[in-house]
């Protein structure tokens, strides 16, 4: 007999006996082995992998080894170790072995595939199934309870954060990724391309997302990175991510089944979302600025056209982005559409149609007569929008928040000593543990005491009046003294969103002309309206 010995564990076994380890199912079918005279042509070692599917390396060889006629023998220490999906380990010991002429036995199981009595095999195989599932529904509970509570359950930080040392499901600021995570979307904000950000990152020598982590975790880059470079994609996936702004957004995913790995994205109103879990990178006023504005095209033009209100152009009744769409008309080379209505026709919305010169020219005209108010008109209207804030902004909010969770952290680890103290008098803990413990926290208290040290030398000093919308209208209008022609860095820099209302034809005097409303929303105040003919 060439014996092939099969030996697996995973996470699904933490609960069984030591017995269950590879070593010992190792010694128990070497014992065997030894004990029947079979020759032992190979061990197949799947260590980390789930009974649920077959898809295992050492699995699959042991198989193409059969197949090749070098084994006709198969040993496992019982049933489950073969696999926990009762269809396919039964396709496998009612058809396939014995196709191949395999002997297969499971030594705890009492089952021998060439004694007669082996009708009890289907049922330990549907046990072994229900095992596994029962494991699957409680592992779930476990991480949905925590996604819940605002707890980070991911292998690996997201690029820019890292696990808490003290809290593996707390994330903190990694100060080395960080400032990288800042600069893009700074510089997005300015009106930078994804792709030239990317290839500017690329060109000096920045270690992307994934080939940061492998080196920061000893993985192999060559195995993970694919590329290995920076990309339009992954940055726009980055500047999407809510984590940047502090919350914990998880179960964005969920598998089809427990012994299938294929994953269905889930709707947001599905996600577990958690605000506030952590200290942000990325203050809201930018986050959503550059969002909004990486929802265009993220791949180069292919022509000289840009459609520089994508983003910010958007239907009036149901919200959606309006798309660029060509046009029939000898006086425009383009229109702008209602998303939804190109998505999905008429059922779901109104065209909204607006020629993109006619959009492109009542914005131009509408902020130059903006920019054109005097002096006495800008306090005007900033008198009128004048609302209180916050003194300093999101950053001095965040700087507030972040101080405090130091100071906070700073005084937990003065009672965590006292305690320690306490524990070594009493002979709780010996001398050696008690200074290697303090010695740590110490260590700790030393590197807040400098992160705090930082966020009082990084803020700003105050001005009086706070950072009201006087200030942010006359910010924005600073060094705009003459506007020629729009581009889409003014268009972000002055406009929040502009709403495009469904047009109608009327007769006129001078024949069929085309009414239509735009609603436009400045950064500094509510909607101006424009009439676009």
């Amino acid at each position: 007999m060439m014996a092939a010995l099969y030996l697996r564990l995973s996470r699904d076994d933490e609960g069984e006996e030591e017995s269950a380890s590879i070593k010992n199912q190792r010694k128990l079918l070497r014992a065997y082995c030894a004990e029947q005279g079979y020759f032992v042509y190979g061990e197949y070692v799947d260590d980390g992998y789930s009974g649920t599917s077959f898809d295992r390396p050492a699995f699959r060889r042991m198989i193409a080894d059969i197949e090749a006629g070098l084994v006709n023998l198969v040993i496992t220490k019982d049933l489950s170790r073969l696999g926990r999906d009762y269809i396919t380990a039964g396709e496998y010991t009612e058809r396939f072995f014995p196709e191949h002429g395999v002997r297969y036995i499971a030594l705890n199981d009492g089952y021998d595939s060439d004694s007669p009595y082996t009708d009890i095999a289907p049922f330990k195989n549907i046990i072994n199934e229900m095992y596994a599932r029962d494991a699957s529904k409680k592992i779930r509970s476990a991480f949905e309870t925590k996604m819940r509570e605002g707890s980070y359950i991911g292998n690996f930080a997201p690029y820019g954060y890292e696990k808490d040392p003290l809290n593996r499901n707390r994330l903190v600021v990694d100060y080395e990724a960080a400032p990288v995570v800042q600069e893009i979307f700074r510089r997005l904000r300015g009106g930078e391309r994804l792709s030239e950000v990317a290839r500017d990152l690329n060109r000096r020598g920045v270690e992307s997302p994934i080939v940061y982590r492998c080196r920061k975790h000893g993985l192999d880059a060559g195995k993970y990175s694919g590329r290995g470079e920076w990309t339009s994609q992954s940055i726009y996936k980055m500047v999407r991510n809510m984590v940047y702004l502090g919350h914990t957004a998880q179960g964005k995913t969920t598998k089809v089944s427990f012994k299938s790995d294929k994953m269905i994205r889930n709707g947001q109103e599905d996600w577990y979302t958690v605000r506030g879990t952590h200290e942000p990178l990325i203050d809201k006023e930018t986050f959503e600025i550059v969002t909004r504005q990486s929802c265009r095209r993220r791949c180069e033009h292919r022509t000289d056209f840009q459609n520089i209100f994508s983003g910010v152009a958007r239907c009036a009744d149901c919200g959606r982005n309006m798309s660029t769409t060509g046009s029939r008309s000898r006086d425009e080379r383009y229109n702008l559409v209602c998303g939804q209505y190109k998505l999905r026709g008429s059922g779901a919305c109104s065209n909204h149609f607006i020629g993109y010169n006619v959009l492109y020219h009542a914005v131009l005209e509408d902020i130059r007569r903006q920019i054109r108010l005097s002096r006495e008109d800008r306090e005007a209207i900033a008198a009128a929008l004048a609302e209180p804030e916050q003194q300093g902004g999101p950053d001095a909010e965040r700087r507030t928040r972040a101080a405090a969770e130091m100071q906070r952290r700073h005084a937990e680890i003065d009672r965590l000593l006292m305690k320690l103290y306490e524990d070594n008098a009493d002979g709780k803990i010996s001398d050696d543990r008690y200074a290697k413990m303090t010695a740590a926290y110490e260590s700790e208290q030393a590197e807040l005491a400098g992160k705090l040290e930082a966020v009082e030398r990084s803020a700003p000093e105050k001005r009086p009046g706070g950072g009201d919308r006087r200030e942010r209208l006359y910010a924005l209008l600073d060094g705009v003294t003459e506007v020629r022609e729009l581009t889409r860095e003014l268009v972000f820099k002055l406009i929040d969103h502009i709403e495009v209302e469904q047009g109608c034809f009327e007769e006129t005097e001078h024949g069929r002309e085309k009414r239509q409303t735009i609603r436009i929303f400045y950064r500094f105040a509510g909607p101006e309206e424009g009439q676009a003919g």
